[in-house]
């Protein structure tokens, strides 16, 4: 069995995974370094998390009273945020370990706590081998035309680029597609992740060559909480009117869909307030959607399927339907009762592209990796 752990800033999801890539148990520790949550399979308790290393243990003791102790697992993979220099899954070696380090000043939120759990792990079972997905893996084939940006050398050679995230959930829907359409894989697919994290893909011939996040994942589209897509200068002036820590929390923690809405975030609870605020909110995420998508076609040449995945793309039908709305210059057509439902083909009989839902499976996309590395 593989043990997969996504170690977040508030947060350490697992999920168990036989060599069937069949789930059989998951499991979170929410709410680190405050009044958290416990939740393994169906048992969800209050608990309280100091800092990353105890919620993990908390999590593997659930486990383990659930019958799947440490020393039942093949391996234990992990989702790290940022590769830097690496673009590919890897095992956990000590070079592996010092270039997620080195990543750290790119993704100061996220790869701490991806070290952290690594580090757990290599304590509590030494001989337990371990691996590593990246989400700015898949976007390597991005050429560099669309991954420099318009900097010196000097500066570009210090790691100041274009990266793109959530490349394992795209790595995944990848390869979920054609089993869900029973075609092959569309030669220029638009793929949308959406949820309080939310990036566009343009995949040609199944490889990245564009995306909307950049140098870390506030950038691109309006999001839960963070910005998306802002000027630079607008960035300086309140780094120096505010400082720094203020503008580092505002741009990821305080605006997006929570900034303009005046405190909601969920983009189910913006739909079900539908106030003022509220709306605008939902239009500002649909907009820069449409707009920003109509870029990556560009960079195709062109489209010939749509795809939505995260949890609101799996979930929001009416921002669905504004986004195919928004795209209809395309020849995009929603079935309406399908996208009401849910259903995995959202296509109208005229649209002349297909639109597909896609389920998240980036759990079970990082054990496939590990399986892979640990087979070689």
């Amino acid at each position: 069995m593989i043990l997969v752990v996504n170690a977040g800033s508030s947060s350490i999801k697992v999920a168990v995974f036989d060599g069937g890539l069949v789930e059989q148990v998951s499991g979170i520790a929410d709410g680190i370094g405050a009044t958290g949550r416990l939740g393994i399979g169906t048992l969800s308790q209050a608990h309280d998390f100091p800092e990353h290393k105890s919620a993990l243990r908390a999590v593997l003791s659930g486990l383990d009273a659930e019958g799947y102790p440490l020393s039942a697992f093949r391996a234990a993979a992990h989702r790290v945020v940022h590769g830097g220099s690496l673009s590919a899954p890897a095992r956990i070696t000590p070079d592996t370990l010092a270039a997620i380090r080195a990543a750290i000043p790119l993704a100061p939120l996220h790869n701490p706590h991806n070290l952290a759990a690594i580090e757990t792990l290599a304590r509590l079972a030494p001989g337990l081998p371990q691996t590593a997905s990246f989400d700015t893996a898949f976007h390597a084939t991005n050429p560099e035309v669309a991954t420099r940006y318009a900097l010196p050398a000097h500066i570009t050679a210090r790691g100041i680029r274009r990266y793109g995230f959530h490349g394992i959930s795209f790595a995944a829907l990848t390869e979920a597609l054609p089993r869900l359409s029973g075609a092959p894989l569309p030669a220029r697919l638009l793929a949308l992740h959406l949820g309080n994290g939310a990036s566009l893909c343009a995949i040609r011939d199944g490889r990245s060559v564009a995306t909307t996040m950049g140098y870390s994942p506030l950038g691109g589209l309006t999001m839960g909480t963070r910005t998306g897509e802002i000027d630079g200068n607008a960035v300086l002036r309140l780094a120096e009117e505010d400082g720094i820590d203020a503008t580092r929390r505002l741009l990821n923690h305080e605006s997006g869909l929570r900034g303009l809405s005046g405190g909601l975030s969920d983009m189910r609870a913006l739909i079900e307030a539908d106030t003022a605020e509220s709306r605008f909110a939902i239009d500002h995420f649909c907009y820069w959607t449409v707009r920003q998508a109509g870029s990556l076609i560009a960079a195709m040449g062109g489209v010939d399927a749509l795809a939505f995945t995260g949890g609101i793309g799996e979930n929001a039908a009416p921002v669905r339907a504004r986004i195919v709305e928004g795209l209809g210059w395309l020849g995009a057509r929603l079935d309406a009762a399908a996208n009401a439902a849910g259903a995995a083909r959202l296509h109208a009989a005229a649209s002349s592209l297909p639109i597909w839902i896609v389920p998240a499976a980036e759990e079970a996309r990082i054990a496939a990796d590990a399986l892979a590395l640990l087979d070689a």
